[in-house]
């Protein structure tokens, strides 16, 4: 796992053991983020279920202005931190253990981009979209990109937010939420 563009480029990351944490491959990464190309510089990020931050420091080392990183488990918290400071980005990123719903919840940040890749064997994606549209997250002209399983049918969303298009890359899907104002 490495970061593909940008300042920190050729940088590998750590990842965490086991099996709780599901690091996305460097091709649906690569793939995401042509998809974004045009949406991350100067932009304020959210990588909400951040494991080993690598979404959140790709964006940064594509000039993102600034990104929270959240992950409920410690460990998860402490890789990003320490992969952060290899990449030499530590300076634009804020790193917070919290349960992600708790921490939308209390959030009083809007964002220009959102990461979305939970567990798949959970309903966080879904819960965690439900939050972000209830309380109006996204910046104007936003974008959440929500990583799951290629046969999982997420939901539709109420304007101003729009679902967008899904991309598919053998098991793993990608689909792309925007805030249209």
């Amino acid at each position: 796992m490495r970061v593909i563009s940008g300042s920190a480029r050729g940088r590998k990351l750590v990842q965490l053991q086991g099996m709780e944490t599901r690091p996305t491959t460097d091709q649906v990464k690569e793939s995401m983020f042509n998809i974004i190309q045009f949406d991350v510089e100067g932009r304020r990020v959210l990588d909400l279920f951040a494991g080993t931050g690598q979404l959140g420091i790709e964006a940064l080392s594509r000039g993102a202005e600034r990104c929270t990183f959240v992950d409920q488990r410690r460990d998860a918290v402490a890789l990003v931190r320490d992969n952060l400071r290899h990449c030499q980005l530590a300076d634009r990123a804020r790193v917070v253990q919290a349960e992600s719903i708790g921490f939308l919840s209390a959030a009083r940040e809007r964002y220009h981009l959102i990461f979305l890749d939970p567990p798949y064997q959970t309903n966080l994606l879904e819960n965690a979209l439900k939050k972000i549209v209830e309380i109006d997250m996204l910046a104007e002209n936003g974008i959440i990109i929500c990583e799951s399983a290629a046969d999982r049918v997420l939901p539709e969303v109420d304007a101003p937010y729009r679902k967008g298009r899904e991309y598919r890359y053998g098991k793993i899907k990608l689909t792309v939420y925007r805030k249209e104002v």
